[in-house]
């Protein structure tokens, strides 16, 4: 399974959650299989899809899921403690590890070859990693949205990429109709 697989499985459990999805071809594929104004495209930002989810779950009620992936975790490697030491029992990082940088090429990452990011989260300090195959992945993410802890999930998944058009909504508008969403859950 690639990653398009993994989110096609994920749709039926996430499409009325408060997703932050990673730059590129991440946001334009799940914008593709399901746009929603729960959805928060990352557009030309590497590496801040767990931060963002971070401080929004932190800053309000609801459940909030960041998508992200191997290369923008490495990318921005801080985000690792800075979960760890702020824990919100409603954040779930979704990790998608494809062992590559996905939009820019397929390059391949260290995840793909001997870091570990389960154990680097671990290592960290948090405390709910799990790590699984892609085929688990669904069953993973319900597990953490039916329970009440932080969670940290490092789906590991073949590369590729599928073809998919431009997201063709400016950032003010993605900003716009999902902060509208995230108000409306938290009145």
């Amino acid at each position: 399974m690639i990653r398009s697989d993994v989110l096609k499985t994920l749709i039926p459990m996430i499409s009325d959650q408060l997703v932050v999805s990673n730059i590129g071809l991440p946001s334009q594929e799940l914008h593709l299989l399901d746009d929603q104004p729960t959805n928060f495209y990352m557009l030309g930002t590497m590496g801040l899809s767990s931060s963002i989810g971070l401080g929004l779950a932190l800053a309000q009620k609801a459940k909030v899921i960041a998508i992200d992936g191997d290369g923008s975790v490495l990318t921005n490697f801080g985000t690792l403690p800075t979960i760890a030491n702020n824990p919100a029992d409603n954040f779930i990082l979704l990790i998608i590890d494809n062992g590559s940088y996905g939009s820019t090429g397929d390059q391949p990452t260290y995840a793909g070859m001997k870091t570990s990011l389960a154990k680097v989260a671990e290592a960290c300090g948090c405390e709910n990693v799990v790590e699984c195959s892609a085929e688990d992945t669904a069953a993973a993410v319900q597990k953490a949205l039916d329970g009440d802890k932080m969670t940290i999930i490092v789906s590991k998944c073949e590369s590729g990429n599928i073809k998919v058009p431009v997201i063709d909504m400016d950032a003010p508008v993605i900003r716009h109709r999902f902060m509208a969403e995230v108000s409306r859950r938290n009145a």
